[in-house]
Order: structure tokens, then sequence, then C-alpha cells
């Protein structure tokens, strides 16, 4: 080898030594996306003739426990005093399960730990992670699934309860109120359920949205979904429910003064105006009027008359009746306001809403002047709501067109005789082209009762028809640009209203259906749209692919067969 050769070589080989020697950092490596396993049991899942106090379960990592309490399902259900977990704030490569209090015999038993379970370092999750137990000789091994639907609202809300109650000489109706289930699972945070480890036997079964975790049905407030008759396993492995809210029950609270002229009765349900009977005797000229106030779940007792110091009540509630005094003090009454409700701009299709915080008794028209940009008065339509509380005043609204609403001292008259000072508002119509129109064909085999209605995706209802025509084809003109949908009621008992389930009386709500798609709506367009009607299954409707075409100039009309609520 020749000179430089040799210097090649050294070099080269100091170059390799240097760069050997160098620091550097670590690169990690890929992602940790995998969820922690388990590795052991003690004792195993699914041991027969359990009767141990203490379950390990050891996973290959460390772990911690999010949202146990919400998390963790035990059936049959156990109190929190029956057992402890750990870790819960800390972490662990272990769970132990404590058991504080012995179990029933020949029941299998299973801890669904739903989500809870994720690893330490990534918070990877282990779904629906379940230990199941014995203390008989066998591990029950059948199954029911099933989905859970609201019956009304459109969006169905997450962790629902679902809950068997064996049928046997001690069960009635009212066990679900008073007695907690012998198996429960729960949807977690989705909509569907699988119920598993169950044993042969016949149960009742029900879905709760148990706001209270105590695993009772609590009718004031949580929504109920049930079956007519019970279930037989093994057989049934398919159950669904629509889950509804009950009308509460009415209970009254103590009566309240408020000032001279009103008193305030608070209530839990639906009120009954007809409940309230005055006890007291009173003047000769003593009159009294009750409306709803609109923010709370009270009802508004407004009197008039010759002074009095109190007044004695009656309030039906159920089978009893209950008595009140209500003691007065030196309080002023609130002098008559009048506010309009409708905004700078209206819909042609709208009425002009003004509100009062006091009952009005009288209104006179002639005292009511609309004028539009020609400075001429326009004839108009006045509607009073039946709280008293609110004036609807109705027109033929031109597009592209300014009004001035004029009141004139006692125009409205309130229920002690009381008027207003003269009372002026201004409101404006869009064109024709800043609205869009959708026309509805409506597919279905029966000729029932119905109610349509076109809401908003909050749910409120912006329109809606209850009278049918024999074409089933609705127009909805006029609309603000936006997103919409259709709910379809079906009104078997024709009062023009959703009715609701009653779990005690085997009363089943009245079902409703949406749309499934989300009506976009633009300015200047009409969209054609079908909507078809399951005769049996509940969510087989679609909705075909809109049309968007360009609305023709033209004067609007407002809908007859439209129906604005007073």
């Amino acid at each position: 080898m020749n000179k430089f050769g040799k210097l090649f070589l050294f070099f080269f080989i100091a170059v390799s030594i240097t760069q050997c020697a160098r620091k550097s950092s670590p690169t990690g490596g890929l992602k940790d996306t995998l969820p922690p396993v388990m590795i052991n049991a003690s004792p195993k899942i699914n041991t027969i003739f359990f009767d141990k106090e203490k379950i390990t379960i050891t996973f290959d990592e460390f772990i911690k426990l999010n949202d146990l309490s919400k998390q963790l399902i035990i059936s049959p259900p156990m109190e929190p005093n029956q057992y402890k977990i750990k870790p819960q704030g800390t972490v662990s490569k272990k769970i132990q399960i404590q058991l504080l209090d012995s179990l029933a015999e020949s029941t299998t038993y299973t801890f669904n730990f739903g989500e809870s379970i994720v690893d330490n370092n990534e918070g990877n999750i282990l779904p629906f992670f379940r230990y199941a137990l014995s203390t008989g000789s066998i591990i029950d091994s059948l199954e029911i699934r099933g989905k859970i639907t609201d019956a009304y609202e459109r969006i169905t809300e997450t962790y629902t309860s679902i809950q068997l109650y064996p049928i046997d000489s001690t069960h009635n109706d009212s066990t679900i109120f008073l007695k907690k289930p012998f198996y429960a699972t729960s949807t977690l945070d989705s909509v569907i359920y699988n119920f598993k480890n169950l044993r042969p036997d016949t149960y009742q079964i029900i879905a709760i949205k148990d706001v209270a975790g105590n695993y009772l049905f609590d009718q004031n407030v949580d929504k109920i979904g049930f079956l007519e008759n019970p279930i037989t396993l093994p057989g049934d492995s398919i159950v669904n429910f629509r889950i509804f809210k009950e009308i509460t029950n009415l209970f009254w609270a103590s009566p309240f003064f408020i000032n001279t002229n009103q008193i305030g009765f608070g209530y839990f349900g639906q009120a009954d105006i007809d409940a309230i009977e005055v006890k007291s005797i009173v003047p000769r000229n003593f009159r009294y009027i009750i409306n709803k106030n609109r923010k709370t779940d009270t009802l508004n007792f407004w009197f008039k008359g010759d002074k009095m110091d109190s007044l004695k009540f009656a309030i039906k509630e159920k089978d009893t009746t209950r008595l009140f005094n209500v003691k007065f003090r030196k309080e002023l009454r609130d002098s008559l306001q009048i506010t309009p409700l409708t905004k700078s701009s209206m819909g042609l299709v709208d009425s002009f809403k003004i509100e009062s915080n006091l009952p009005l008794v009288k209104i006179n028209l002639d005292l009511i002047n609309i004028k539009g940009l020609d400075s001429l008065s326009v004839p108009f339509k006045a509607s009073l709501d039946k709280n008293y509380d609110r004036l609807s005043l109705f027109y033929d609204w031109l597009p592209n067109d300014n009004y001035k609403i004029e009141l004139l001292p006692n125009a409205l008259i309130d229920f002690w005789g009381n008027t207003h000072d003269t009372l002026r508002f201004r409101t404006e119509t869009k064109s024709v082209t800043d609205y869009g129109n959708i026309f509805l064909q409506i597919i279905r085999d029966d000729h029932d009762p119905f109610i349509l209605e076109l809401v908003n995706l909050e749910g409120e209802t912006l329109r809606h028809f209850d009278v049918s025509n024999e074409l089933d084809f609705y127009e909805f003109r006029y609309l603000e640009p936006g997103n919409y949908l259709f709910r379809y009621i079906k009104d078997k008992n024709g009062n023009k209203k959703w009715d609701t389930g009653n779990y005690l009386k085997k009363l089943k709500p009245e079902m409703v259906f949406y749309s499934p798609d989300t009506i976009e709506l633009r300015a200047n367009w009409e969209i054609n749209q079908q909507l078809k009607i399951p005769s049996t299954a509940f969510d087989n409707f679609s909705v075909p692919d809109s049309m968007g075409i360009d609305i023709k100039k033209q004067i609007p009309q407002v809908i007859d067969s439209l129906e604005i609520s007073n």
C-alpha cells in the first residue's frame, strides 16, 4: 500500500471513531396507539362458585380509571358501600375490586367498565372491558340488545339505563318506583345497549334516562321507555325503546304574596287553573283573573276590589284539598308596560306581536292604526292571546315596505281599567327575493289526523299544518334562508297536539318522524320535497334530493291553511 493509501485509511478510521463517540438524542420510535391489554385476572374471568373478597386484574402497562362513577355498570346493581375499586386518582398496572358485602347465591355478576380504563401515557382507551363471575355453578350467557330512540326529540341523548326485573310474586307496576332492578346496563355514550350474562327467566324490561343514577324511575325528571308485556329468555333477543317524558304529576307549592293585586302559585307538572278556589268571604266587587308566568312555573292570580288583609285558598291536589292563607303587605302594583316582540324586520306571513306585563282585557281596534310607505292606513285583524298578555296584529304585509303601528290611549285596557300613553312602533319587510319557498309532498298509506311542522335545527316550530288536503301537498312560502327539518306527528286522537305516554296507564306516546336530511334553503330559491311516512317501521322514511330554482316574481299572499298560534 502506498503512502497516500495509508493516509486515506487512517483518516477514514479516525472519522468513524469520532462519529461513533458523538452523543445524539434518541428518535423515540412510533407513537403507542394500542389500548392496555389484560395479562392476568385473579380469580379468572367467568369464575364459578366465586367466594373471594377481592378481585385483581393486571394489565401490561400502567392504567388509570377515568369517570368511573359514570362509566362503571355493575349488574345486578350494588350499593357504593358494598365495594371499593382501585386505583382512583392514581395510576397502577392493577385494578383491585374489594367486595365489602356478601353476594347473592347462584347469581352471575358483571362489572362493565365502559370506557373508563385508559393507559397512562397516551390515553388509549380499552373499551367496554367486562369482568364476570358466578356464585353458582354456571355463568349465565343469554343476551339482549337494542337501540334507544327519543320519542319526540330528533337527537337521542346518550347514557340511558336499561333495567330488568324478574317477574315473581312480589313484582307489580310500582316496582320500578320502589325497587332496584336485578340486572342493569347502560348505553354509555351511545344509543345502543347490549345486555350480557343473563339467566333464563321472564322479565319486565324498561329503559330510563336515570337522572339521579339511583336505578329507580323518578317520574318528575326521568324519561322512560317500556314494553306492554314481559319478555322471556331465551327467546327475546332484540328489544328497542322509544323513551319519553311523562306529564309530571301536579304538585302545588305554597302560594306567595307578590304585590297589592297579585299572588303567585308555584307548581310542578301541568298547571290546572280550576284547582284554585277562593275560600275567603270577599267584597261584592271582588274580581280575579289567572294567567301563566312565561318564565317560571308559576300561575299569576290577579285580583281587584275593596281592600283586604288576606285571602284564603283551597287547592285541589290528587285526591286531597290543601288550604292556604296568604297575608298581604304594602306593595304597589306594577304600572302597565307595553313592549313589541316583533323585531325591526318581520316576515311576510308573520304577525306583529305586542306583549304586556299586566293582563289585558279589552282591545279597541279603532284606536290602533297601521300605515305603510304610502301613509295610507291598512286593514288588519287582531287576536288577544289566551294568556291575556300578548296581542297579534295580522295583515297581508307587502314586500319592501315600512310600517308604522300606532296605539292611542285606551287602545289596550288592563284588568284594572288602566291604559297607556300613545305608543308608536316601526317594522319593515324584505323583498320577495330575500326569501325562499319549500313545497312538500307527503307520501303515506293512511289518511289519519296528523301535525306537520317545519322546524329549525333546535326543534323550534316555525310553521305548521294540522288539517290535511286531498293532495297531501303543502306550501311553506316566504321563509328566511336557513336550515330546516320537517317533523310529522301522528295525531292519533286528533287533538292537534303531541301526546306523551304514561307508564302506569300503559300508554305509548304518539309517533313522531323527522326528515332525515337537513334542508338548506337559500334566498330566492324554491325547494320541492317529498316526505315518505312509514306505516310500521320507525326509521325507514326518506327525503329525496332537493332541487333549487329561481322564484318567479309575485305579490305575496298569506297562506290560507297556515295556522298562526294565538
